[in-house]
């Protein structure tokens, strides 16, 4: 991945979130100048993050890079290309998200998921520099992940939905039935903030380093992370989102993906981001300038 170029340009970037885009100008973590916006209607959002990226970057704006909540379309011989798809969030259902932008600020735009786009910043500038095959997880609202395999992130038909795979559920120990509106005990549907706080009446970070949540909730994430370090055999993995805040979680996740492994193969080290909540703005920083790469 090559370095920014910093002479004589800067870069727009928005991680677009479902809540909040995270809209900055600059070229990298020591000079990125940021605002953020209330996820509202998709025009009146997308009218506030041009205006922004227009004042603060004026003529010297290359490109635009987007990390965005999806799903969305990444397939370029597509005329969804740039959309956002199939989303539950009201008004953002097939929105053309990188053509309004593009349209509006007349620079290339990149277009990628959120989480591809906070892999992406943790190779250039956090955890996993150096590195050309790692795994970035999310956990928080949703869950989500982006994989880069080879010095690639990983596309495909569509894009990776890592927390949507299926794991095993044992009725008996946790008898919740999920929140994800499509497929209700999926990882995200038992395992995302919004799973924590509907099973135990309280949010995440409410609930005590000892209380039971912790256990259970690194139980399913071990079970997450054996299907990807078999499937993808990473060489490390970074953990970020509200969720991954609390510490205590990691020791625990290292102990269940040790013990689910037991010894048959090579287990990557499982980190914290080091960009902390920037990795998927300072992400899509990458993106515009791979986008007049």
């Amino acid at each position: 991945m090559p370095k920014l170029n910093n002479e004589n340009c800067c870069f727009g970037a928005i991680e677009a979130g479902g809540t909040k885009f995270v809209c900055g100008v600059g070229t990298g973590p020591e000079d990125l100048e940021t605002v953020q916006i209330p996820t509202s209607a998709p025009e009146e959002t997308v009218r506030a993050a041009v205006a922004f990226l227009r004042a603060r970057g004026g003529e010297g704006l290359r490109a635009v890079g987007i990390a965005s909540f999806g799903p969305v379309c990444l397939d370029r011989a597509s005329l969804a290309y740039g959309h956002i798809t199939s989303t539950p969030k009201a008004g953002w259902r097939d929105f053309d998200l990188a053509g309004s932008v593009a349209a509006a600020l007349g620079v290339p735009v990149g277009f990628d998921t959120d989480v591809n786009g906070a892999a992406l910043g943790e190779a250039r500038w956090g955890a996993a520099q150096g590195l050309s095959d790692f795994l970035y997880l999310t956990v928080g609202t949703g869950i989500g992940g982006g994989a880069v395999v080879g010095g690639r992130v990983v596309h495909g038909l569509a894009h990776p939905e890592m927390g949507h795979i299926r794991i095993p559920h044992d009725r008996g120990r946790d008898p919740f039935w999920g929140v994800c509106p499509y497929h209700g005990d999926c990882l995200e549907g038992l395992a995302s903030g919004p799973a924590m706080e509907a099973r135990w009446g309280c949010p995440a970070n409410a609930l005590g380093e000892t209380h039971e949540a912790w256990a259970l909730e690194a139980h399913y994430l071990g079970l997450a992370l054996v299907s990807y370090i078999c499937t993808l055999s990473p060489r490390r993995i970074v953990m970020g989102g509200g969720v991954m805040g609390q510490a205590q979680l990691f020791p625990l996740i290292r102990s269940e993906v040790s013990s689910l492994i037991h010894g048959y193969t090579a287990i990557p080290e499982i980190v914290a981001p080091e960009l902390g909540g920037r990795a998927g703005v300072l992400g899509a920083l990458v993106l515009a300038e791979e986008a007049i790469a």
